[in-house]
């Protein structure tokens, strides 16, 4: 896959290092928005192209290493739920990436989010046992949607959320859930022709930086109210749906 632009030079990667550290502390404690920040901000002088699937191995240490650091607490059960959907739906979504514009998929997460977050009986999640069956399509829909966006943690969380696990185990089973997510996006580009090896150290360097987050961030999710942490994360939700929403539609408009 060529990306058609200059690799941007070594004080950029430094900078974006330091980023991926603060962003990885971020999702440390909140479980998400530190991926979007970080692909955010990678937008910003990389191509879609590049910086998808380097945002993807990225996430794929930096949860790795925080699904590690709270590997006692990961309810591996809805792991596995949410697990096996995943490839059919990012090859979906892969399919479709030269049809679907981004800004509409922008829109349908952001929507989707809000509903989800703030309507107990959306999309059928419910509680306990119901929120299980529904992970499958969790699976489906982030695999469809992680090839489009590149980031999508807060679709992912509503499902995680509507377990009632506590703060840890939220957190560690978002990160075990987001292995997978980004594992199976980074696979499928490189399938479609990502050239890892030219952007080899630049991963490294990041990954690096992002564990180092990961280790900050879950040492200080320990001390964080579990009717804070409830709170916290629906409003960066939130935010993060309303920002989805306002980049999708400024996009259509513009």
């Amino acid at each position: 896959m060529n990306s058609g632009v200059t690799a941007p030079d070594l004080t950029y990667w430094l900078e974006l290092g330091a980023t991926a550290l603060l962003t990885s502390v971020v999702s440390g404690i909140m479980g998400m928005a530190g991926g979007m920040l970080l692909l955010a901000v990678m937008l910003l002088k990389l191509d879609p192209a590049v910086a998808i699937p380097v945002h993807g191995i990225v996430q794929l240490v930096s949860n790795g290493s925080r699904a590690y650091f709270l590997r006692s607490q990961v309810h591996w059960r809805a792991v596995w739920r949410f697990v096996w959907p995943l490839l059919p739906g990012g090859a979906l979504g892969m399919w479709l990436l030269a049809y679907v514009p981004p800004s509409g998929s922008r829109i349908a997460i952001g929507a989707f989010v809000l509903a989800s977050t703030w309507r107990k009986s959306f999309f059928s999640i419910g509680k306990g046992s119901s929120a299980e069956r529904a992970l499958p399509v969790g699976g489906a829909l982030v695999g469809f949607f992680s090839t489009l966006v590149g980031a999508t943690g807060p679709l992912l969380a509503p499902f995680i959320l509507a377990l009632e696990l506590g703060a840890q185990s939220t957190i560690a089973t978002l990160a075990a859930c987001q292995i997978f997510q980004h594992g199976s996006k980074v696979l499928l580009f490189g399938l479609r022709g990502f050239d890892l090896g030219g952007y080899l150290w630049p991963c490294v360097l990041l990954s690096l930086c992002a564990v180092a987050g990961s280790a900050i961030g879950t040492r200080v999710l320990d001390h964080v109210p579990e009717k804070s942490f409830k709170i916290t994360v629906k409003m960066v939700l939130s935010a993060l749906a309303l920002q989805q929403i306002y980049v999708g539609l400024h996009s259509l408009l513009t």
